[in-house]
């Protein structure tokens, strides 16, 4: 089992240092019943990311998703491929000051804080939906989780807590803000600023050293 989460923490790791999730939730979190309206965003993420385990995992297990040999499977390594791909675009985009790849357009960040509960649920799951990068992340971890030769019921419950893990840090202001709102509101507030400022060169790095990671772990993989 520690196998497998060696192999998932890449994915942990470049899913949960993607500073816009944080930064939107930061954002909802301050907008009056900030508490209900961001665990309503991070729910309709959550739920997306579940559903894309619960129905991928199914056609990966039913398909020739296994490595040769002990060797890594090919879906998986061609998925390892793209991601880096993807996060090498996104590197060179904030290089050029473009927008990012999963970035929501401007016009939405406008209107997170000002959305309802019940709006929100569907914003988070739209966006997960559209974000090529999310897709891709949240594929080669059921791949990988697949290619572990693990029962149904472990696949499930070892995806839930990729998911968790991943999410930890869009989780952990709601939880703060919900343990004491007053005290954590000037940590948090200086939190979003911060990440706020720094949000491109965040990206960039993040995206450059996973997108040369994960390039080269699926190119390693296609020629084993």
């Amino acid at each position: 089992m520690m196998n497998i989460f060696w192999d998932l923490l890449p994915m942990i790791l470049g899913t949960a240092l993607a500073p816009i999730w944080i930064i939107i939730v930061l954002l909802i979190l301050r907008s009056q019943n900030g508490l209900i309206k961001a665990t309503a965003f991070v729910v309709g993420t959550t739920v997306v990311r579940l559903l894309q385990g619960i129905i991928f995992g199914h056609i990966f297990r039913n398909s020739e998703v296994g490595g040769t040999d002990g060797g890594p499977s090919p879906i998986v390594s061609m998925l390892l491929v793209v991601l880096g791909i993807l996060l090498l675009i996104s590197a060179v985009k904030k290089l050029l000051k473009e927008d990012d790849l999963d970035a929501p357009p401007p016009k939405w960040m406008s209107r997170f804080d000002r959305a309802t509960a019940l709006s929100l649920v569907g914003l988070g799951a739209l966006i997960t939906l559209i974000a090529p990068k999310l897709w891709v992340f949240t594929l080669s971890a059921i791949g990988v989780i697949s290619d572990a030769n693990l029962s149904p019921s472990e696949e499930f419950q070892t995806f839930l807590l990729y998911i968790l893990i991943a999410q930890a840090l869009i989780i952990l202001p709601l939880v703060l803000y919900a343990i004491a709102p007053r005290q954590s509101a000037s940590l948090l507030q200086a939190a979003s600023d911060w990440l706020t400022q720094y949000n491109r060169q965040i990206t960039l790095t993040v995206s450059f050293i996973f997108g040369s990671l994960f390039l080269w772990k699926g190119i390693s993989g296609l020629l084993l």
